[in-house]
């Protein structure tokens, strides 16, 4: 099997700017608080507005890269279909496990910190790098996940005063 990688990187431009676009227009067309009094600038669909318009700014810059993988010699890169199956396995199952058994269980920020460490080391660690390069990279990984983990908590609770499981 091989990857077109040009070609999928179009059509996910194309639809994560679709995405990014439905966002933006549910977030405006999001009911508003003014019969409470409260202030404009605190609608509810604030955050999705501005989530989507950046998704779709993300696409757009995503589109307009057509330089794709390619190996040194210029020839495009097919990346080993197997390793990227592996991954994109890897990625559904650990996500699957943060929001269905993570979350809930643990505090958020640990959850979270916990899911950074562990994604974020599965791609980091090579194998020929030694187990003494791949350990500071992990203590390194494991520093940046608590402060990612608390960052976020912090974010959502004093930030968007949305109380965390």
């Amino acid at each position: 099997m091989r990857f077109d990688t040009p070609a999928a990187d179009r059509i996910t431009a194309a639809t994560l700017f679709a995405l990014g676009a439905a966002m933006t227009w549910g977030g405006f067309v999001m009911d508003r608080l003014e019969i409470r009094q409260i202030h404009p600038a605190s609608i509810p669909g604030l955050v999705p507005m501005i989530l989507g318009a950046a998704m779709m700014l993300c696409a757009t810059l995503l589109a307009l890269s057509t330089r794709g993988l390619s190996a040194p010699d210029g020839t495009p890169d097919e990346g080993g279909a197997q390793g990227n199956w592996h991954d994109f396995g890897f990625a559904a199952a650990w996500s699957c496990i943060f929001a269905l058994l993570l979350v809930g269980t643990l505090p958020f920020a640990a959850a979270a910190a916990i899911y950074v460490m562990v994604f974020s080391g599965w791609y980091a660690w090579q194998a020929e790098d030694g187990q003494g390069r791949n350990a500071k990279r992990l203590i390194l990984i494991a520093i940046y996940a608590v402060a990612v983990g608390v960052g976020v908590a912090a974010l959502f609770r004093y930030g968007f005063l949305v109380r965390l499981p």
